[in-house]
């Protein structure tokens, strides 16, 4: 073929049959019209000497023909290794493009050239000034440099940041809305031009590909399951808008280099979907992701990861945008990826397989949610007398919780101001999977961490009640919704006699609520807070608890503001415990909705009365003016000087006593305050 270039009066167009640093990337001869006379020879061999070890070699230069015909063109050469094969395509729009290749089925130097009609240029070059772009190093290669020492990063992490470069994800906020919203063009061309229409920089470029292909590619899980993986061509991928690892790195990498960013393709193993807990890697990868040149450094992203999730119940992907495989630090990247080849680790040192098999898998949202670290710092845990301990660094106060085997039991999980800390008894000798879960700043519960349990004892003493959820104990939550300052500020309370009294100051306007549960015993729903007894005094609230027998328990607090509609919620539990078998006290009086937040009862503490007696009485109520106690009878109590209302009745041929109140003078209804149980004779 001839092809006319004015250049041909200064110099020659060297090209290299096996020229590696010409693999995979792109030059650009000059840009706008090139009006040539002249055409292709081909010199001898000798002209340069042969390099050792090559075979072959040449130069083909251009060369002036008066014969030759005038035309106004654009030359680009695209170099890329290729099989074989040559001859003019139709890409559309009028243009031609011509291939090729020299050398061997297997190797060899693809010289592409593009010849575009007069006036015409193509879609890329009228954004973007590619002599800026694409710029080589000092001998002009393009090729994507290797990582080397000053992209390594320190490991482990340093918590500087979730990041390998300092980024205010605020100054995306524009960028991600527009990128959001391009819709799919039939070539990446033309996507890539709309996408960059608000890019101004590389990391703007990178970000509007990652942002685009995060919100419209989906992933196919029929493809991801198939023995042998297919490879998805862009074009495909455009249009069935799915595709598999391979395709989003592969994607990810072309619309990159099109915006004129280096990238490549890093395939490797990944605990991902399908990912037990302690697994070993072997064989053939299972992922790929990308590396992008930003800054004079390279830089991770996965955009798989980072455009959703699949359940692993049903199989079924979601679109869940994820933050964290942006730019990610390669100390924490290493987490859940591990290359082909060490140095795109990013890290020094690299790490081995065997520390990529060993070494805890923090789950992206431990990072999302603000946790910092976790102890112990492996997946497999062996209890020790029947225990297992962990613990969780944070930012920020955060809750938790977790699950034994799929259920909220035989766990201690007490809130601390940055982080928490977990005890687990498991109830059975075995392997036992534990998940923990952080809230953050969402209302959603997202799974940080896994562990395996190893437990080769158990300790029969230590038995927890199914109903205790978790936290355990006071911390910065029942500080924030309104309980300061409780007289027992452990989670554990211990009783030798079955009684306790456990006080706490009160917010303005809140309400407290508190019940009992045990795992056997008379304890139901409907007696469940009879065997705690609600006391107010001085800005305080006293909860008086008498258990029913010896046992652990769990005691539940739960608020809600008065002035609002809805139910109370659970803020926090304390385990109770008693090991004497002697215990066995009644359950406290029951009281209705007249008994006042501030009213406060001395005798009798216990819901049921003795027959045949005369029972002493002594509480203080306020803006009451009678009180009445009846049984058989009834039996009014006086007011004394320190402000309590006394007097006695007797039991006698009676079931029940109730204590009644006279809230106005002038009326004579009387309200129903307390109610007490009369042993049978």
């Amino acid at each position: 073929m001839a092809c006319l270039a004015e250049s041909a009066k200064r110099g020659a167009l060297q090209l290299q049959r096996r020229g590696s640093a010409l693999s995979r990337a792109l030059a650009l001869s000059r840009v706008g019209q090139l009006r040539a006379r002249g055409h292709l020879q081909r010199k001898q061999p000798s002209v340069r000497p042969r390099r050792p070890g090559r075979k072959g070699g040449g130069i083909m230069e251009l060369k002036k023909d008066i014969n030759a015909v005038s035309i106004d063109m654009l030359l680009i050469v695209h170099s890329e290794k290729r099989r074989a094969a040559q001859g003019f395509q139709g890409i559309g729009n009028g243009v031609r493009r011509w291939q090729k290749l020299e050398g061997n089925d297997l190797h060899g130097t693809q010289l592409t050239v593009e010849v575009h009609p007069r006036d015409t240029m193509p879609q890329l070059l009228k954004k973007f000034s590619l002599a800026k772009r694409l710029q080589g190093d000092k001998n002009g290669n393009t090729r994507p440099r290797q990582p080397g020492g000053k992209d390594a990063h320190a490991y482990p992490w340093d918590r500087s940041s979730l990041k390998s470069m300092s980024l205010d994800l605020r100054q995306f906020e524009k960028l991600d809305l527009y990128a959001s919203q391009v819709t799919a063009k039939s070539g990446l061309d033309e996507l890539v031009s709309d996408l960059l229409q608000e890019a101004h920089t590389d990391l703007e470029r990178v970000r509007a590909i990652w942002i685009w292909i995060c919100h419209h590619i989906e992933y196919d899980i029929a493809a991801a399951q198939e023995k042998d993986r297919q490879a998805f061509k862009p074009t495909d991928i455009l249009r069935t808008q799915k595709t598999n690892c391979d395709g989003y790195a592969g994607l990810f990498e072309r619309m990159c280099r099109i915006a004129g960013v280096q990238c490549m393709t890093v395939p490797g193993y990944s605990k991902g979907f399908g990912y037990q807990t302690g697994q070993s890697f072997s064989g053939e990868f299972d992922h790929a992701w990308n590396a992008v040149y930003l800054e004079g450094r390279w830089h991770l992203v996965d955009s798989t990861w980072g455009s959703g999730l699949v359940d692993t119940t049903t199989s079924k992907f979601t679109f869940l945008y994820n933050e964290f495989y942006f730019l990610t630090h390669p100390a924490l990247f290493i987490e859940d990826h591990f290359p082909d080849n060490k140095n795109w680790q990013l890290l020094k040192p690299p790490q081995s397989l065997r520390q990529f098999e060993n070494n805890m898998y923090h789950k992206s949202e431990f990072y999302n949610k603000g946790m910092l670290s976790a102890h112990p710092e492996t997946s497999m845990i062996r209890t020790v007398n029947g225990k297992a301990t962990v613990t969780i660094e944070s930012c920020a106060p955060t809750l938790f919780m977790f699950m034994l085997n799929g259920k909220q039991e035989h766990g201690l999980l007490s809130l601390r101001k940055n982080g928490m800390k977990l005890e687990v008894y498991p109830p059975t000798m075995g392997t036992h999977k534990l998940q923990i879960f952080a809230k953050g700043n969402s209302d959603i519960y997202s799974s940080v961490l896994e562990y395996t349990l190893k437990c080769n004892y158990v300790d029969m003493g230590v038995q927890l009640p199914a109903e205790l959820h978790q936290p355990v104990g006071p911390s910065w939550f029942s500080e924030q919704m309104g309980i300061m300052k409780p007289s027992h500020p452990d989670p554990i309370i211990h009783t030798s006699d079955g009684r306790c009294s456990i006080s706490f100051s009160v917010e303005e306007g809140i309400n407290v609520l508190a019940s009992l549960h045990g795992d056997d015993g008379p304890i139901t729903e409907e007696t469940q807070r009879r065997y705690i007894f609600q006391l107010h005094w001085e800005k305080r609230t006293e909860l008086k608890v008498q258990l029913p027998h010896a046992g652990k328990f769990a005691l539940k607090i739960f608020v809600k503001k008065r002035q609002e509609p809805g139910n109370y919620i659970f803020v926090f539990n304390y385990l109770l415990c008693c090991a004497n078998t002697k215990v066995n006290w009644p359950m406290f009086p029951e009281s209705f909705g007249n008994w006042g937040q501030d009213n406060e009862l001395l005798e009798p503490l216990s819901g049921v009365l003795p027959a045949n007696r005369n029972i002493p009485f002594k509480l203080k109520l306020h803006g009451i003016a009678k009180v009445l106690v009846k049984g058989q009878d009834t039996w009014p109590l006086t007011l004394n000087h320190e402000g309590y209302w006394e007097g006695s009745c007797s039991t006698a041929g009676c079931q029940e006593v109730y204590v009644m109140v006279l809230e106005n003078a002038n009326h004579n209804f009387y309200s129903y305050i307390l109610k007490y149980k009369v042993n049978a004779q």
